[in-house]
């Protein structure tokens, strides 16, 4: 019988492999790999009332450059 757990300890570490990797990339992967994050801030700033309209897309055009 323990031909059969050389398999699952085999399957066991491709899952956690493959699991590891998917949550290293998650966090990466919110802009197409591409990091924005002073857009990011600007947006928040801009839903919370902070800064107006003509303002954020004056800074977003900055940014964007």
């Amino acid at each position: 019988m323990p031909w059969v757990f050389a398999p699952l300890m085999m399957f066991f570490m491709l899952a956690l492999c493959i699991g590891v990797m998917w949550i290293m990339m998650r966090g990466m992967g919110r802009h197409g790999g591409r990091y924005n994050y002073p857009l990011d801030i600007l947006k928040e700033r801009f839903a919370r009332g902070e800064v107006t309209q003509a303002e954020y897309e004056e800074r977003r055009r900055v940014l964007d450059a």
